[in-house]
């Protein structure tokens, strides 16, 4: 897997497309089936998943469409029309669960756990995407190893999901921070210096940012930098994270050493840039990489490719 330029690109218009769309459902019907379902209980609101699968499979043209261009590349064939709706499932399944996660019933799920050893004791940013599901990462920290974890995003995505989790949680309120404001890298450096891990979703270019294509199931793409390049100016370990969410109750977490920028003191430009793009194509392989094991996780409903 190779990058097509040393320097990156500046993105297309399209490139941030996603950032533009609106987000379908509203605010209250989420509401509502957030208190539906901790009052009733995980299984017996998991049966109005596969109606709520279907409308949204049937209504949602753009998603289908780019879920159905995923698929080929990830298959290398057509995917049938019941692999086409099971990664539509299993996105509907993961927002649920985020519910019960958030209101830390922990213990409903079966999480299982890979990699964690490479994590070190202080702070470091774990590089995630659009797969599985994070909150699932977000409650294996919270566990015994009391570890605190912090989200960054983008500052629309922000006010969605605090909106959300704040309800179910005020004290999540803290766990995010927008990013694009100022003053965002003196919040992301204070809790990195306070021992917090700070996930990323790398997967997405905002559209103010250098991309690298890079060579993703099979077809290049556009990785963006920003979040490595984020990682480089506050010098901190990149790890990549998944948590795949696997049938039922099930889950599974991996961590992986992705690139360590805490010895960049005062490296040349052309010296960072090097670095920074290794870092997003070995970013590329890993993601690629738990594609095709759990090729129903991939949520990123948007144009992917070019």
């Amino acid at each position: 897997m190779s990058a097509a330029s040393s320097e990156g690109r500046e993105p297309h218009a399209q490139d941030a497309a996603w950032t533009h769309a609106p987000e379908r459902g509203s605010m209250a019907l989420i509401r509502l089936m957030a208190w539906l379902s901790l009052r009733i209980g995980r299984a017996p609101a998991r049966l109005l998943l596969p109606a709520i699968t279907a409308y949204y499979f049937a209504s949602a043209g753009a998603a289908r469409r780019a879920a159905r261009e995923y698929l080929e590349h990830c298959l290398g064939r057509a995917p049938t029309l019941a692999e086409r709706y099971r990664l539509f499932h299993s996105f509907a399944s993961t927002l649920h669960d985020r519910v019960f996660f958030l209101a830390g019933r922990f213990e409903l799920f079966d999480v299982a756990v890979h990699g964690a050893e490479v994590l070190g004791p202080g702070g470091a940013i774990l590089m995630g995407a659009h797969l599985g599901s994070f909150e699932a990462i977000r409650a294996c920290a919270r566990g015994p190893a009391q570890r605190p974890v912090a989200m960054a995003m983008y500052e629309a995505n922000a006010r969605r999901v605090r909106t959300l989790a704040t309800a179910l949680d005020p004290t999540l309120e803290h766990d995010i921070v927008a990013l694009g404001r100022v003053g965002s890298m003196l919040e992301l450096r204070e809790r990195l210096e306070g021992g917090a891990m700070v996930g990323v979703l790398a997967d997405r270019t905002l559209g103010a940012e250098p991309v690298v294509e890079v060579s993703f199931l099979g077809a290049p793409a556009p990785f963006p930098t920003g979040p490595m390049r984020m990682a480089a100016a506050l010098r901190q370990p990149v790890y990549f994270m998944a948590a795949l969410y696997r049938g039922a109750n099930r889950y599974e977490v991996h961590f992986e050493p992705l690139a360590d920028f805490s010895d960049m003191d005062a490296p040349g430009r052309s010296e960072r840039a090097a670095r920074v793009q290794a870092a997003v194509v070995r970013y590329a392989e890993r993601l690629e990489h738990y594609c095709r094991i759990a090729p129903d996780n991939f949520f990123n409903f948007h144009r992917f490719w070019r």
